[in-house]
């Protein structure tokens, strides 16, 4: 899934479903250049990620309801460190450690390209 902060562009392979989004990850030894996984939650909570048997160095933004980023976090592989939204979040984009700091994105900068879901069922709308 394309996504972008302004004119710094990537891809995102989607993790909407449940199985998914405990999987994340998992096991893999290597990133493609610009590549993650956003995380997509049924609900808007306090969500919170580790490291277990995810062998790549990762940093995690949490992300609200419109986009923006709440919080960045470092998470170190094959860990069991809870790494948490500051606040309600909707999503949350792993990237490869150091993805967000070089491409100069910080707490509060907005995404294009999310999908939307309705605040009040959660059903995804295009």
């Amino acid at each position: 899934m394309p996504l972008s902060f302004g004119r710094v562009s990537f891809k995102a392979e989607l993790a909407e479903h449940l199985d998914d989004r405990q999987r994340g990850l998992m096991f893999r030894k290597a990133l493609a250049k610009d590549q993650g996984m956003l995380f997509v939650f049924d609900r808007l909570e306090h969500h919170c990620m580790w490291m277990r048997n995810t062998l790549i160095a990762l940093d995690v933004a949490f992300i609200d309801e419109h986009g923006k980023i709440i919080n960045i976090e470092r998470m170190q592989p094959q860990t069991d460190n809870a790494h948490c939204a500051a606040r309600p979040a909707r999503y949350a984009l792993e990237m490869e450690q150091g993805w967000f700091a070089q491409n100069k994105i910080s707490n509060g900068r907005v995404m294009q390209g999310l999908p939307r879901y309705s605040a009040s069922d959660g059903v995804r709308r295009p």
